[in-house]
């Protein structure tokens, strides 16, 4: 478990992204239930004292309130990992798609994918995440093309690479599902066995075994 400074450091950062206008702060303030009906217009509104930041941080952590996660905090063990390791560790990743619409993409990646949408942010959503088994995607509301016209499906771009322990199974159950596979299953050179898939915004996607 994270040392509580850290928790602290994370509850002053939703203040401050409050007092900034930052929209994306909607969704974390509707998980405190007295606020769960607000728009993120209203709760950019709120007065938002750092003890509510704190309350969002702690449920959060799985905790029922501050008090409980800094005693959690406090009772945990030392961990035997060297602080420079903890520091430097990278988690993972999570590539950002530019998408026209975001609720119409995540329904997409729901529907046709099997993903399941996280959350959404905005109302309508300007960005958003979806994720199946160990793999997510964000999605970035953009408002005009990234990309020049064709030069996506003209270079091969690939916008993000998946990896799933079985390439057929999956490229069959995508084949049922009508998706628009660009490629289909194929043994490469390099021994992996892959397939792309295009979503609605033309990023492409690589499913790799």
């Amino acid at each position: 478990m994270p040392k509580l400074e850290t928790y602290k450091k994370q509850a002053k950062l939703l203040v401050r992204w409050h007092r900034d206008g930052n929209f994306s702060i909607g969704g974390r303030i509707r998980q405190l239930a007295r606020y769960r009906t607000l728009s993120d217009r209203e709760a950019l509104a709120l007065k938002f004292p750092l003890t509510e930041a704190q309350e969002i941080i702690a449920l959060e952590a799985g905790c029922a309130s501050w008090a409980e996660l800094k005693a959690s905090t406090e009772a945990a063990p030392p961990t035997s990992e060297q602080p420079e390791a903890q520091d430097t560790a990278v988690a993972s990743a999570k590539p950002v798609l530019y998408v026209a619409d975001v609720d119409a993409s995540a329904t997409f990646y729901r529907d046709q994918l099997g993903f399941r949408i996280d959350f959404l942010h905005g109302n309508p959503p300007f960005y958003g995440s979806v994720s199946r088994d160990g793999a997510t995607l964000h999605l970035k509301l953009v408002h005009e093309p990234v990309f020049a016209a064709g030069a996506a499906e003209r270079e091969g771009l690939i916008m993000a690479f998946i990896e799933t322990p079985n390439a057929r199974e999956l490229y069959t159950e995508y084949l049922a599902a009508d998706a628009d596979i660009v490629q289909k299953l194929t043994k490469q050179a390099w021994g992996g066995t892959d397939f792309i898939v295009r979503d609605p915004d033309g990023n492409a996607i690589a499913f790799v075994g």
